[in-house]
């Protein structure tokens, strides 16, 4: 699999990565070991995960998986912290939360460093720059390679990267940054790529495939063992089950005959492909699933059709975002 950059950084990772979300949840330990076997044997690096996915479980799979099956080092771990099981209160940026999750995520992962680390979303009751020191100090003491942000709009990933950058070698500059971005989710491209791509940071794509919407699964009904029929996950796929989720999902399907290929593999490799982007995170259940994403690396879509699909997919973006001489 082909390696990129992440961001303005000399961290390389494979241009699909592997999400973790299910793990420990709907996905056991011997579907995570054929998922994460299958990842590396097509060469795979970058394995996505967080403290709160499964409830800790996920970090713990990921890490019971490691050196047993594949070893350490060919691994690039990101994990994420800063999300808190409290309806009063969803996320705590705080400097002594964030550093003792992530000593509690390197306790399950069973490794002594996390290749990027990531803050799991903005909190705003928290000075952001105390949010910031947590990522220098796992740097600096070893415990994280890189550091990024996720789930931050553009003007917080635009201010955390200013900071960060505005004293070098004291602070360590942010590698990535991680949103849902798809054919049926652009809204990145209003303010948080632009951002990303002047400052430098890799964008990681969580959920590129519309949540599994642009696989076609749901064209015609609802899979009785899909997300979408899920009780847990059916309200995660609902919102885009719409009129213009469907026009998208046609336009991609009919690329998809041209080409010979999957609506699956087509909308990957759309976003894979799309400026900033470093490695979309693919959440498969299965084996199966996965090796149907990863085929995807053999293709490159025509101009033709990525300008086709940017048609049918784009987003409203007016003032202030285009030159207001032109409205």
């Amino acid at each position: 699999m082909e390696q990129r950059h992440l961001g303005r950084t000399g961290l390389r990772v494979s241009r699909i990565g592997l999400g973790t979300l299910t793990w420990g949840r709907g996905t056991d330990e011997h579907d995570a070991a054929d998922l994460l076997k299958t990842f590396w044997e097509a060469g795979g690096s970058l394995v996505d995960t967080a403290d709160v996915y499964g409830d800790g479980e996920a970090e713990y799979l990921l890490g019971r998986l490691i050196e047993g099956l594949v070893p350490r080092r060919d691994l690039v771990i990101s994990t994420k912290a800063g999300s808190v099981p409290d309806p009063d209160r969803r996320f705590d940026g705080s400097r002594g939360h964030l550093l003792s999750a992530l000593d509690a995520s390197l306790a399950r992962l069973g490794t002594d460093y996390v290749d990027v680390w990531h803050i799991h979303a903005f909190d705003p009751d928290t000075p952001l720059e105390e949010s910031l020191q947590a990522l220098d100090l796992a740097v600096s003491s070893g415990r994280a390679r890189y550091a990024g942000v996720s789930n931050f709009c553009g003007w917080q990933l635009a201010k955390a990267a200013t900071w960060q950058m505005s004293a070098p070698g004291t602070r360590t500059r942010l590698a990535s940054t991680q949103l849902e971005y798809s054919l049926l989710q652009r809204g990145v491209e209003r303010e948080v790529l632009p951002a990303a791509l002047d400052l430098g940071i890799g964008m990681l794509p969580s959920s590129p495939l519309g949540r599994g919407v642009l696989t076609a699964k749901y064209r015609h009904s609802t899979p009785a063992d899909s997300r979408g029929a899920s009780e847990h996950l059916a309200p995660f796929v609902a919102p885009y089950l719409d009129d213009t989720a469907t026009r998208i999902v046609d336009a991609v399907t009919t690329a998809a005959d041209g080409l010979a290929v999957t609506p699956l593999q087509v909308a990957l490799a759309w976003v894979r492909d799309r400026p900033g982007v470093a490695a979309p995170i693919v959440g498969a259940r299965n084996a199966q699933q996965l090796t149907a994403a990863l085929s995807v690396e053999a293709l490159s879509l025509p101009d033709e059709i990525c300008r086709a699909l940017d048609d049918v997919s784009a987003p409203v973006h007016r003032y202030p975002d285009h030159d207001w001489s032109t409205l």
